[in-house]
């Protein structure tokens, strides 16, 4: 019921996100989506991609610090307002959100989250049938 995103930790300088792009270019992997959140001297890169494990070990043998962890992505109708709604069913459980990206692809949005709670974040996600990507969907989403 979730997926593998990495945490890239890069320099907040020229050159540093290019390199990544660079690594994961060359070595054919696709992203899928990527946000950054930044802090004074550094940023976390945030990557959902084509091969995560195999993006994982690129950027480490590369030396970047890179972490691999698993997040939720659940599908909604392209409509006003599905992300409040999905994000209540969420609130009213006591699940609080850790962070959250999303974007719109072909008639669906898609959010990318990560809970304080995963285990009963799964119960609340089955208990209202929110539909969900898996690991093995990725590929449909390229």
């Amino acid at each position: 019921m979730t997926i593998q995103q990495l945490s890239v930790f890069i320099e907040n300088k020229s050159g540093t996100l290019q390199r990544v792009l660079n690594l994961l270019k060359e070595a054919g992997i696709q992203l899928i989506a990527s946000t950054i959140a930044d802090t004074v001297e550094y940023g976390i890169y945030r990557i959902i991609c084509s091969e995560p494990k195999r993006a994982y070990e690129t950027l480490k043998e590369a030396g970047i610090s890179v972490a691999l962890s698993d997040v939720f992505a659940i599908t909604l109708d392209n409509q006003p307002g599905r992300a409040a709604d999905a994000i209540t069913i969420f609130s009213e459980a006591k699940i609080g959100i850790t962070y959250l990206y999303s974007f719109l692809l072909g008639n669906k949005g898609i959010l990318f989250f990560r809970t304080d709670n995963p285990d009963r974040a799964r119960e609340v996600i089955i208990l209202n049938n929110l539909s969900f990507v898996a690991e093995k969907d990725l590929s449909t989403l390229i």
